[in-house]
């Protein structure tokens, strides 16, 4: 795969995973922490907000590794 097409589909696969992601952490507080304090709001944004660097290291890992062609 060229490497210019690679970047392109990583670029919209990055944008997609944080939307994507943001949209649904944010609907889950929203639904599920709305009778807690503060303390639970505070944990559910820190761990959600480190949460989606999971997903995004492997399709950052996907963009810079490069096969070995032949």
């Amino acid at each position: 795969m060229p490497i210019r097409l690679k970047k392109l589909i990583g670029t919209i696969l990055l944008v997609a995973l944080v939307v994507i992601y943001a949209l649904i952490a944010s609907a889950v507080a929203v639904t599920r922490l709305a009778e807690y304090g503060p303390t639970a709001h505070l944990l559910f944004f820190l761990l959600s907000g480190f949460l989606w660097v999971l997903p995004a290291m492997a399709i950052i890992k996907w963009l810079i590794i490069e096969r070995p062609k032949g």
